[in-house]
């Protein structure tokens, strides 16, 4: 309830605050993702509340963005991030320091809900994403690095493909 009320409190992190956004029993809020915008930024429902979601700690290759050519393995990560998490799934949303990027993105931790898979984390680990530590939403910052090196050691994903 702790973090419901966080969120509640916290410039409208959630547009519509009440009794239809349920933590679970770890305190992390439960919603259902409706759309994958690329491979580190997704739209999730919070019981008729919609919040653009962008993964903290993560980057991937761009493929949406207005000055930037589509960069090598993005299409790739965002598919990557549709098998993981694609509309309908139910997912529990953890917030981290700092609420909102520049855009006015909620940052967040994202698990699946049916088995705990750590979103932010597998992208990493398969090669889809880069690890990104941004302050003050370091919270698993040297897991996420772990992983990046396991799959740049293993050469997985952009790290098997792309140059630079």
């Amino acid at each position: 309830m702790r973090l419901v009320a966080a969120l509640c409190a916290t410039a409208a992190l959630i547009t519509s605050c009440s009794a239809r956004v349920e933590p679970d029993a770890g305190g992390r809020v439960l919603g259902t993702v409706t759309k994958v915008s690329d491979g580190d930024t997704v739209t999730v429902s919070f019981g008729g509340s919609s919040e653009s979601i962008r993964l903290i700690g993560v980057n991937t290759p761009e493929t949406q963005h207005p000055k930037k050519p589509v960069e090598c393995w993005g299409p790739e990560a965002t598919r990557h991030t549709e098998s993981l998490i694609p509309a309908g799934t139910r997912v529990a949303v953890v917030r981290d320091v700092e609420p909102r990027d520049r855009y006015q993105r909620l940052l967040a931790y994202v698990y699946r809900a049916s088995d705990g898979l750590f979103v932010n984390e597998e992208l990493v680990r398969a090669g889809s994403a880069r690890a990104y530590p941004y302050p003050p939403n370091t919270t698993f910052a040297s897991d996420l690095a772990a992983a990046e090196n396991e799959a740049r050691v293993n050469r997985l994903g952009l790290w098997g493909h792309c140059h630079g």
